[in-house]
């Protein structure tokens, strides 16, 4: 898939006009046939099947459904699991560049990932009560690049029970181990499933408190599928499986060196080190010979890898020698017009914050560890290029760096510096009490 572009001056950039906010509409029930017919050589391919549970107590709804997200299969299977269903879905603003009117006609809400977006409030509320439609929401809001759930956004519940309707869950099985993110695209032949389950009746939103809600959602969306993938003896033989896997595990547990590893084929190899690691058919790491040195660390799951950098990440912060400085090519959206590629700069990111500074010194922008809980980043975005997207509710900042395999390590440190902030914010409220 790709996306509309063209290329425009900064300046030209600047003095376009923004779009009007749109409330959401009905979907098409033609589209939505569409869509279904559409999605079915994916899941003929995937041969997929689903279960439901408690669906009895949700009523006939509108309901808030929920979904976790690790591929573009998973908007095909809710097409399947939700049909003859009307729903409105929350997407990515990016999504709609170049064809605003089929996407709105199909129930997509635009929205800016972990921006601050209270319409998206409103547009949920007049879809559920004056529409009548149910919505489908992916709260993690990205897809999750070591096949583990991704930062939630807190007080939901507040939401929900603004809302005062069921929320459904949709959970899917298979999704992630046959296209991984970090995989280029590359799809495996691996059998997909899903369970749908009533969450939350109306009633018991009203009478649990939004901490309770918080907790029972995030029970709800705490998986693993790599661990997942194992217990169920899934086998992806591919030959291309470990393609790209040094995206995620951009720092070597070896010899601790960045930048440095390599996935290929079915192996991954540290170029700083030699040291050498099999991805096997059930999705473990075989550390391949003897090390040269005694390893930092050893690891035989890659999430149990994926969370190791982030701990060396957070000492990063708390140390101050965490920083990041990489010219990048910029892409930014203003409308749904195209994606407007306005030349080259510099990003840095530091625990103050990101500073973007590029066009020949015409475009400065700032944001603060406390604007954004996480941070949307993707790998080989549209076939671009891995990016890291930036920005406010008006603009955003697509970035994309030239500086190899920065993308992961930039989103967790976002995550551990809101983490760091919101502890801090608690702390000095403990304090005045």
């Amino acid at each position: 898939m790709k996306i509309k572009s063209c290329k425009k001056s900064w300046e030209e950039v600047q003095k376009l006009p923004r779009p009007n906010h749109k409330k959401p509409g009905k979907p098409s029930r033609l589209l939505s046939v569409v869509m279904r017919l559409a999605s079915s050589p994916d899941l003929h391919a995937v041969h997929f099947k689903y279960t439901e549970k408690n669906m009895e107590k949700a009523g006939k709804g509108p309901w808030m459904i929920l979904m976790n997200h690790s591929s573009f299969l998973d908007l095909e299977i809710a097409s399947k699991i939700l049909f003859p269903k009307r729903y409105n879905i929350v997407c990515t603003s990016d999504g709609l560049v170049g064809k605003e009117g089929l996407m709105r006609r199909l129930g997509c809400i635009p929205t800016q990932k972990f921006v601050s977006d209270l319409s998206l409030i409103t547009d949920i509320k007049h879809a559920i009560r004056n529409n009548k439609i149910s919505v489908l929401m992916y709260p993690e809001a990205s897809y999750s690049f070591d096949g583990t759930a991704t930062p939630l956004p807190r007080r939901m519940g507040v939401l929900f029970k603004t809302l005062g309707v069921s929320v459904v869950m949709i959970t899917t099985y298979g999704s992630f181990a046959r296209d991984p993110l970090y995989n280029n695209l590359q799809k495996r032949k691996v059998k997909a499933s899903a369970q749908i389950e009533c969450l939350l009746t109306s009633e018991e939103v009203e009478a649990k408190s939004v901490d309770e809600i918080d907790a029972i959602l995030d029970k709800a969306f705490s998986f693993d599928y790599f661990k997942w993938q194992q217990e169920n003896r899934i086998t992806v033989d591919e030959p291309f499986r470990a393609d790209g896997l040094h995206r995620i595990l951009f720092k070597c547990a070896c010899c601790g060196q960045e930048g440095q590893t390599e996935g290929s084929g079915t192996t991954m190899v540290c170029h700083a080190c030699g040291q050498t690691w099999e991805l096997d058919t059930l999705g473990f790491l075989v550390q391949k010979g003897e090390p040269k040195s005694s390893p930092i660390k050893s690891f035989r799951h890659i999430p149990d890898w994926y969370a190791w950098e982030r701990e060396c990440v957070r000492k990063e912060i708390d140390e101050g020698s965490y920083t990041l400085d990489t010219e990048v090519e910029i892409g930014v959206i203003v409308d749904f017009q195209s994606l407007y590629m306005v030349g080259e700069g510099t990003l840095h990111h530091d625990r103050n914050g990101f500073v973007l500074d590029g066009c020949r010194g015409t475009l400065h922008y700032e944001q603060k560890p406390k604007e954004n809980y996480s941070l949307y980043a993707d790998y080989y975005w549209y076939e671009i290029g891995d990016v890291i997207c930036i920005g406010k509710k008006d603009c955003l900042y697509y970035c994309f760096p030239k500086k190899k395999d920065v993308v992961a390590k930039t989103r967790l440190a976002a995550e551990e510096m809101f983490k760091k902030y919101r502890s801090t914010r608690q702390e000095q409220g403990s304090g005045k009490e």
